[in-house]
């Protein structure tokens, strides 16, 4: 699970896609944290991204490195977890929670973990490497 948050750290913009009823769907994320032992993303329950995960928890995402040489695929189901120390957590992480959000209390914040999580590893210049988290 380290590598998977050291690389999605590394490059942190990635892409999540879900499902919804038109097909499916896809979009840039930027924040990833880790919290005992769990791998934590964050979006608005205002946005669709909230409302497919809650109708269908299972999402993927993938990044690249800079160079285009490395990559990652993620698979797994998003678990929402309302605890306030998560969202405190969160906006001592990252600067830009106080922009968006102004404070921990704000309710359209929600944070979500992967569960049943698996990572897939790949580079032009070796074997695939799969993780299981």
């Amino acid at each position: 699970m380290k590598d998977v948050l050291n690389f999605l750290t590394d490059n942190p913009t990635f892409y999540i896609a879900t499902n919804s009823p038109e097909g499916p769907r896809v979009r840039p994320f930027g924040f990833i944290m880790e919290d005992g032992g769990k791998l934590y993303l964050t979006t608005s329950n205002q946005k669709d991204v909230f409302k497919q995960l809650k109708a269908d928890p299972r999402f993927e995402l993938s990044a690249t490195t800079a160079d285009g040489c490395s990559w990652i695929r993620v698979r797994g189901k998003a678990v929402f977890d309302t605890r306030k120390e998560i969202k405190e957590k969160a906006f001592k992480t990252a600067d830009f929670f106080e922009m968006l959000y102004q404070s921990p209390d704000n309710p359209v914040l929600e944070f979500f973990y992967i569960s049943e999580g698996e990572a897939i590893f790949y580079s032009f210049e070796g074997t695939p490497k799969t993780v299981k988290f």
